[in-house]
């Protein structure tokens, strides 16, 4: 009988530690450089390893922890003796799809939540894409709090911000509303609109101009959001941290760069490291689309406030 494959062979050692109590909830399992150095394995290896454990469940990534053991209770279960409507439905929803992604949500899954058939859970809300629309209509349905700022670029910048906030809260809300050509009819996300706008009113703009930057803001907010939730996803596949991930692909990488054919993007830091930030890259990002929008206002002769 042939042997198991060294990743098989370390994930159940890893996986003894857990079952034996070694390794408790929240403990940080080895990570893929530790593997290397104990087990003696390539990165590769090391890196399927904990791959097979985070696809059993027994592992997970915490930004700026590590790949942890994870814990064997979920925070969003209901309650015994909830009733089931449509609000806890949507709150169940938007927990479960908090911590799982909404790739992993599915009317039979949150039904399960509530101990109940998913022919319930069909009484309250016809089919997961009304689902979605109700959670993305629930996160909307907050405000920025405190009275609004004066001035157009203060007004804007609060309200891409907030947007921000809860994409970086709600990982799945950049997925859920992608679609710029083919909006979802959302009261609550209407408003948020709304107040855009009535910032750009007033400044010299046309509807057309108002309603490119109103979209262009959010595409701004929408793509990074979207970055943070690959990330998740990608943590998830793999068991690996960003850092984790860039260790297993450093000599590919070195290589590349030592080859001579990018002699600006290898010797674009020399030898401090990028590390990627994704909040900082948004506030980048926005403060060059007011840029933009100050000059595009200038062009049209009106005076900032």
């Amino acid at each position: 009988m042939a042997a198991d494959p060294p990743y098989l062979r370390i994930a159940q050692d890893i996986r003894h530690r857990i079952d034996s109590g070694e390794l408790a909830p929240g403990d940080r399992v080895p990570s893929t450089r530790r593997i290397t150095q104990e087990w003696g394995v390539a990165m590769a290896t090391a890196t399927k390893a904990l791959a097979a454990l985070n696809q059993e469940g027994l592992v997970r990534a915490v930004p700026g922890v590590g790949t942890v053991v994870a814990e064997p209770a979920r925070e969003y279960r209901v309650a015994p003796g909830q009733g089931l409507n449509r609000e806890r439905i949507i709150r169940t929803a938007i927990a479960f799809a908090d911590a799982e992604g909404l790739a992993a949500l599915s009317m039979r899954r949150v039904a399960a939540e509530f101990g109940t058939s998913t022919m319930a859970l069909y009484r309250h809300v016809p089919s997961k894409g009304e689902l979605v629309r109700l959670m993305s209509e629930a996160v909307f349905s907050e405000e920025p709090p405190g009275p609004g700022p004066g001035g157009w670029r203060a007004q804007l910048a609060r309200e891409a911000r907030w947007l921000w906030g809860a994409y970086e809260r709600h990982p799945w809300l950049g997925r859920a509303m992608a679609a710029l050509t083919r909006p979802i009819a959302s009261p609550h996300a209407m408003r948020y609109t709304e107040r855009v706008l009535a910032a750009l009113s007033g400044v010299g703009l046309t509807p057309y101009q108002m309603i490119h930057v109103h979209l262009s803001l959010l595409a701004h907010a929408q793509g990074v959001a979207m970055a943070s939730e690959l990330e998740a996803q990608a943590r998830q596949d793999t068991g690996m941290t960003p850092e984790e991930w860039m260790t297993s692909h450093e000599p590919r990488m070195d290589a590349i760069q030592t080859s001579g054919a990018y002699p600006i993007l290898s010797t674009l830091f020399g030898e401090d490291a990028f590390d990627l930030e994704l909040g900082t890259l948004f506030e980048f990002g926005l403060e060059r689309l007011l840029d933009g929008v100050a000059e595009l206002i200038d062009g049209q002769g009106v005076p900032q406030s």
